[in-house]
């Protein structure tokens, strides 16, 4: 069984509004509770992220720090 990453960015703050994480999309109790999912309720919320990211009020409005090096190594080669 291969494991899922965590879709976290390091953009760690609620929308009010939808109650999804700007960065990646997860509540608050999907967020604290990541670890103890199992593979397929991992896969079921890693599903469902970019419609609810589509939902938040706002945007981050700082480059990600992941986003940041991914950048950065693609500029590199």
């Amino acid at each position: 069984m291969s494991a899922i990453q965590s879709p976290c960015t390091l953009v760690c703050s609620i929308d009010m509004k939808s109650g999804f994480c700007f960065g990646c999309g997860r509540t608050r109790d999907e967020i604290s509770g990541w670890m103890a999912y199992s593979h397929q309720e991992r896969s079921q919320i890693m599903q469902g992220l970019p419609a609810r990211l589509e939902t938040v009020e706002q945007k981050p409005r700082r480059e990600t720090r992941r986003k940041r090096l991914a950048r950065e190594k693609a500029e590199a080669q």
